[in-house]
């Protein structure tokens, strides 16, 4: 994340009078922390494994308890901002792709804060996207962004997040949307292979179980079943390195196949959307495959939609990469919950 991206959007806050705010993105993977202890002062990230904790509110107190967070002033944080990789629909929170399940309201007095504000990780980084600065983001084909117009997310890490920004009146709604479990639809005969492989493990295949660290593995054996050889026991990360390393064809197989249903589905949201402003593309998968993304079907499944190529082929499509884009979204949704107390 660049300091021209936080200055951006924090510029003209007001002074943080009842001292640091804390942030958090919590994955089904890893929860990452940070203190925002002034207006464009985002500070002292720390990134902590969800399974070497047994809640959310022992994670976050790790953090605070910390000595460099402890002597920013970690102990008084009165407001905090959350985004967290699942459905925010009322108090209690069951994490999708992880155990840790809380009361919001009880985490907010457990910790003493004022102000516990908890939204879908995707909502925060879909509120981040007009403040990204262009060092932030990387362009994947062509297409020009229009202004004033609705902004596409999508991303792929443990799980398939869905978002979007709709401008109203000088302002931006981020969609909070679950679209990473709309139902898989296949392509091509490949994709249907590896849909009638997937349904062998699954009632419901969606997106998100293909589109995932765990979907890549999916993949995987599916495609070595096609090919008629046995499957290794590795893991997305191994698949992929072996993948970037042209160590191996069925990995690189693989891979491809991924970033072409991406390219599917980011073309399902921009029509969806009317995302003439863009898709950005997030979560932790798409930016460690750097150029092989970009020589990948991606843009060319993107824009594979029959009457409404030419439509998609004017949509710009980014890779986000900032380390912490959710942070600035996060801040902005708090700052605005404290403006309307």
């Amino acid at each position: 994340m660049s300091a021209q991206s936080i200055s951006a959007l924090l510029a003209s806050s007001s002074a943080f009078a009842d001292g640091p705010r804390l942030l958090a993105d919590v994955g089904g993977t890893n929860a990452r922390f940070a203190l925002q202890t002034a207006p464009g002062s985002i500070a002292l990230v720390e990134v902590l494994p969800c399974a070497d904790y047994p809640s959310l509110t022992a994670a976050l107190r790790a953090y605070l308890a910390s000595p460099a967070v402890a002597a920013a002033g970690g102990q008084a944080v009165r407001h905090a901002a959350v985004a967290i990789a699942n459905p925010v629909d009322g108090d209690f929170l069951q994490m999708t792709n992880h155990h840790w399940s809380f009361s919001i309201e009880a985490m907010r007095v457990e910790c003493g804060f004022a102000t516990l504000v908890v939204v879908n990780d995707f909502t925060a980084l879909a509120r981040s996207l007009p403040h990204l600065a262009a060092a932030d983001k990387r362009q994947v084909g062509a297409g020009l962004a229009r202004d004033n117009a609705a902004l596409g997310l999508i991303g792929a890490g443990t799980g398939l997040g869905v978002s979007g920004l709709i401008p109203a009146h000088g302002h931006w709604t981020a969609l909070q949307s679950e679209g990473g479990h709309v139902s898989f639809s296949p392509v091509n005969a490949t994709e249907i292979a590896i849909l009638q492989f997937a349904w062998r493990e699954f009632e419901h295949v969606s997106a998100e179980r293909l589109l995932s660290g765990v979907g890549l593995e999916l993949i995987y054996r599916a495609l070595a079943e096609r090919a008629g050889v046995a499957a290794e026991a590795i893991g997305a990360a191994e698949i992929t390195r072996r993948a970037l390393a042209g160590e191996s064809p069925l990995c690189d197989e693989v891979i491809e196949a991924f970033c072409g249903m991406l390219g599917t589905i980011a073309g399902n949201v921009a029509v969806t959307l009317g995302a003439l402003g863009g898709i950005y593309i997030g979560g932790g998968i798409v930016p460690r495959l750097g150029a092989r993304f970009e020589r990948s079907a991606f843009r060319a499944r993107f824009e594979q939609k029959g009457r409404f190529a030419k439509y998609l082929s004017q949509v710009p499509t980014f890779v986000i990469t900032a380390q912490y884009p959710a942070f600035l979204g996060a801040s902005a949704i708090l700052s605005e919950k404290l403006a309307d107390a």
